[in-house]
């Protein structure tokens, strides 16, 4: 029974992303205005906005730490109700607000997109993208990010490869403009102000940005962060994490089809044993635990098993340069600490 019950839901999920319904359309715009909501409230509270989280919080005993923790619905409510509050009646915090979330969710919609359009090339059933709400803190960013849900096999090697690029390239263009304006408006402060910033977080600029700011003579050290550089960052951060080789992560896809199932299986182990060292020395060295979320996701990566496609023919020389692309993109968006606390 559940055998059939499972073969009943994805020939249903096969018709969805054949032909959306209304109500198909309605689920997915609804995510997606839900997480624009959240992304917004998400984007004027600290690491990202001015709002400061709570201030007077500074809790140093267990004891301390057990009072915080049990008040901190009642003052979470409080913050986020306040941030919603100065959303609705102070135009610079709206202005600020939605900079953040409709950059951010334009570099995940076309990164999506990017990945609905190859599979509509190769008519492999896919649905639309589904936008990953979070209440905000609890998702830094207010989101989780998008995902779409491929529904049929994968045709050939040639369509995995596609598909699989074609999110990151796609989010990495639409991200590049971001990135500039974001720079163009940064405000600079004095060496002083930068000090007294970055004496909490720390946010690595990864390489593309580092060399957007050499190209228009401008010195990050003494930048003020603002809306549209962060969405930037993070999309860079997302557009790297998708990159790793593992399982069916958008560089898994490419690595499986590039170099086959054995090559795949080894690159998602190495890239597993990699990032845990990272995210160690990334823990003694700058405090962060940040990486450590990675590390569990390349190991819940590492056992899911990838797809194998209908046609097993190597991929041409065309795509193995796009190959090459793709490592370079990688290598502009990847940081090995992205968030510091110092």
């Amino acid at each position: 029974m559940s055998n059939l019950n499972s073969l009943t839901n994805q020939l249903f999920d096969r018709r969805e992303a054949m032909r959306p319904t209304a109500w198909t359309w309605a689920k997915h715009i609804t995510l997606l205005l839900a997480a624009f909501f959240t992304v917004t409230v998400a984007g004027v509270l600290e690491p990202f906005g001015k709002i400061p989280i709570f201030p007077n919080a500074d809790p140093q005993t267990w004891t301390e730490i057990f009072g915080f923790l049990l008040s901190f619905p009642a003052h979470y409510l409080v913050l986020v109700s306040g941030a919603i509050y100065q959303i609705f009646t102070d135009f610079e915090t709206l202005k600020n607000g939605i900079s953040f979330s409709a950059s951010l969710l334009v570099i995940l919609t076309a990164h999506e997109s990017g990945h609905y359009v190859a599979c509509r090339l190769y008519g492999v059933d896919a649905t639309l993208p589904y936008f990953i709400p979070l209440p905000p803190l609890i998702g830094p960013a207010g989101t989780l990010g998008a995902f779409i849900k491929i529904v049929s096999p994968l045709p050939s090697r040639r369509a995995t490869f596609d598909i699989g690029v074609a999110g990151p390239i796609a989010g990495f263009i639409a991200l590049i403009p971001i990135a500039i304006i974001g720079l163009l408006t940064m405000e600079q402060v004095s060496p002083e102000q930068a000090v007294n910033a970055q004496a909490g977080l720390y946010f690595s600029d990864p390489l593309l940005i580092q060399l957007l700011a050499r190209f228009f003579g401008f010195d990050m050290t003494l930048g003020s962060p603002n809306p549209f550089w962060a969405a930037a960052w993070i999309g860079l951060l997302i557009t790297s994490l998708n990159l790793i080789p593992s399982g069916q992560l958008d560089g898994g896809h490419a690595v499986y089809a590039v170099f086959g199932e054995k090559i795949h299986l080894w690159t998602g182990r190495i890239a597993f044993v990699v990032m845990a060292l990272i995210s160690l020395l990334g823990w003694f060295f700058y405090n962060s635990p940040s990486g450590f979320l990675f590390v569990i996701l390349l190991g819940v990566m590492m056992r899911v098993e990838h797809p194998e496609p209908i046609d097993d023919s190597p991929l041409n020389f065309a795509r193995k340069i796009v190959a090459v692309l793709t490592i370079i993109i990688f290598i502009l968006s990847f940081v090995p600490f992205p968030i510091q606390v110092r």
